[in-house]
């Protein structure tokens, strides 16, 4: 695991002032190793810098340091990530003939890019983001692993291409502006997180998962080389529907043996290896594999001094079962609030989640672990939101709506918009009623924080006049994620549009910022590509029953489980913000508020919207999660406008 930076430049000279310092600027993400170099390509213009942190976790020794030079064919590599599958993919290469040096992945990369170019990719199970430059063809190649684990964003001018690991890397080097890009923002004000392929950032990009890029000369070329979802997956998961009792039981322990493979395949480390447990199915069912295997793990878990909140009996109950070496991280109002100002520093792009991780990803890494496993994906792959539920009956309900006469839609709309009352949940339906304000599917809606009319109350007018070319500009990229599944079953189409939507932008990218905060990997088995791919080439009505939640993971587990773990209560792994915010939060929250005038968003925000919101949250009108929102934006950026200071930038 490490952080990555490079600068590709076409007819000028890379400055080597700012290598440096951008790569210094990732050593949270690496704190044992840390190298940069620039190299020249012959014949052309062009000159590469590369830069690379290190955190140890195959090869401790000095043989895995990067940038990594494959002396045969004059390649280079920074990489972020896990191979987990590397002695594998090296046994294929030796058996070609090439020899390995080092006992790293980052070598396996080098000579699997050299022996097959960019189908290397289709080789490797893992999460990565790297960087390979080829000498020979000049030509610079970026990857991201399918499922989006790892980050790698890029932005491009006349003279450079930079990519990064995080954002500010890329603001740290002064060779970009520091303007709020529109739509990144409106995807934030929706969701609560920025949507692939935007930022926060105008001009800087996410690479979306799975997804290659090839620069060339200044010539910058992006492919798709996998997907989650596909016509051979879909017609699969109907297939499947006619199986055979005996058959079904069969695909089932296909299931539990990817599972299984990927629990043990993702063990590998040279390090010590925790567990998150929350005491939920998933993450007890990392536990409860790994003791199958004969591995006894730490365990890591948040216990609330609010016992309403607090999942401690059931965690408790599964590291016993196990006996795990159990470690409980107590978390009290005032650890929470001391918290909030380095835990929003440590966001690399602004989000309403992800404190719960700053929180169990500083307690694991002081008690001397480098790797953890988290249950991360088992929601979003096995069916296990309400959201599952909910969605499909919304879907049922706008196909209904639009057979309905456009004068009746438009009498119950505006009749609905007078007299109910002004909550969370009537804004989304008066928005699915109007059908055409900025919602595209019920899933999105169901996700939404801000509808397009709340944002237009919150956005100052002079910017609602790009407010609507906004929201299309983020509708377009939604709707291309959509359009993959249309002909998907219900429960399939949700779990592809919850992986490539919640979890891959607000999951995955606040688990790897929040974690590297402290030099810390985590690792996310129940997501690896070839596990969610079968998942979601069965039937959705495998995964959807009332006996059981998640009943395709719990079948296929095959009763490994306790029966008070597979029946408890559903509860996200959520800090109680409610409370919170109402109690030692609020001077803080109120504070903020009255900046904004005078800070990063003035010109953007209506501070008088923004008080409303907060008076709304105040009277039980909104949900904690809406003000939250806001306060985490005013905070980031203000914190990304005292670096631009700092460094001689204007401030977005």
């Amino acid at each position: 695991m490490c952080g990555i930076f490079g600068l590709a430049s076409h007819n000028t000279r890379v400055p080597a002032d700012v290598l440096e310092r951008a790569t210094q600027s990732l050593a949270h993400r690496g704190p044992d190793d840390g190298g940069t170099i620039i190299l020249r390509g012959r014949g052309e213009d062009v000159e590469i810098g590369l830069g690379n942190r290190r955190l140890a976790i195959l090869d401790l020794s000095p043989a895995g340091h990067q940038p990594m030079h494959e002396p045969d064919t004059g390649n280079w590599v920074v990489y972020n990530g896990e191979i987990y599958n590397f002695r594998e993919v090296r046994r294929k290469l030796e058996a070609n003939g090439l020899q390995f040096h080092t006992q790293c992945d980052t070598e396996v990369i080098l000579k699997s890019y050299a022996q097959w170019g960019e189908n290397c990719l289709h080789e490797f199970r893992g999460m990565f983001a790297f960087a390979i430059w080829n000498a020979r063809r000049h030509t610079l190649f970026l990857a991201r692993d399918p499922m989006g684990i790892k980050p790698l964003y890029y932005c491009q001018s006349d003279q450079f291409l930079m990519f990064s690991s995080e954002v500010r890397t890329l603001l740290e080097t002064g060779l970009i502006p520091r303007r709020i890009d529109s739509t990144g923002l409106s995807s934030y004000l929706a969701f609560g997180s920025v949507y692939d392929p935007y930022t926060l950032i105008e001009g800087v990009k996410a690479l979306t998962p799975g997804c290659y890029l090839t620069w060339h000369a200044g010539e910058l070329k992006q492919v798709e080389y996998w997907k989650l979802v596909d016509a051979e997956i879909i017609e699969a998961s109907r297939e499947a529907g006619n199986a055979t009792p005996q058959r079904r039981s069969e695909i089932e322990a296909e299931v539990f043996s990817l599972l299984d493979e990927s629990v043990r395949m993702q063990m590998v480390s040279d390090v010590p290896v925790g567990v998150f447990l929350s005491g939920g199915i998933d993450s007890s069912s990392l536990v409860g594999i790994l003791s199958r295997n004969g591995v006894r793990p730490s365990t890591f878990s948040i216990v609330f001094r609010e016992t309403d909140y607090s999942e401690a009996e059931y965690s408790r109950a599964v590291a016993q079962q196990f006996r795990t070496d159990h470690h409980e991280i107590t978390v009290s109002q005032a650890d929470f609030f001391a918290a909030i100002d380095p835990a929003i520093r440590s966001m690399d792009l602004p989000t309403i989640d992800g404190i719960n991780t700053y929180f169990v990803s500083q307690k694991t890494r002081s008690a001397g672990v480098k790797v953890a496993l988290s249950g991360l994906g088992g929601d979003e792959i096995f069916a296990g939101y309400d959201t599952f539920r909910t969605v499909p009956r919304l879907e049922r309900f706008a196909r209904a709506w639009k057979h309905l006469p456009a004068i009746v839609r438009n009498f119950i709309s505006n009749t609905y918009a007078a007299l109910a009352p002004a909550t969370d949940e009537n804004r989304k339906l008066y928005a699915l009623l109007q059908n055409g304000s900025g919602v595209i599917h019920p899933y999105f809606l169901s996700r939404m924080l801000f509808t397009a009319q709340r944002q237009d109350e919150l956005l100052k007018p002079r910017r609602n006049e790009s407010a609507a070319d906004q929201t299309l500009e983020l509708e377009k990229v939604l709707s291309e994620v959509l359009n993959l599944v249309l002909s998907a079953d219900p429960i399939n189409r949700i779990s592809y549009l919850e992986a490539r939507s919640y979890m891959a932008n607000m999951l995955l990218r606040d688990t790897d910022f929040m974690s590297m905060a402290h030099g810390l990997e985590v690792r996310v088995p129940l997501i690896d590509h070839q596990l969610a791919r079968l998942v979601l080439s069965l039937p959705g009505s495998w995964k959807l029953d009332a006996a059981s939640p998640k009943p395709l993971l719990v079948r296929a587990l095959r009763g490994q489980l306790p029966e008070k773990i597979v029946h408890r209560p559903k509860r996200g792994f959520t800090l109680p913000f409610e409370h919170w915010l109402r109690d030692t939060l609020r001077p803080a929250m109120e504070s903020a508020f009255a900046r904004i005038d005078d800070g990063p968003l003035g010109g953007m925000l209506n501070a008088s919207a923004v008080g409303k919101i907060w008076q709304d949250f105040l009277h039980y009108r909104t949900s904690w999660s809406r003000p939250w929102s806001l306060y985490v934006l005013q905070c980031w950026c203000e914190q990304q406008a005292l670096a631009a200071s700092q460094s001689g930038c204007v401030a977005a």
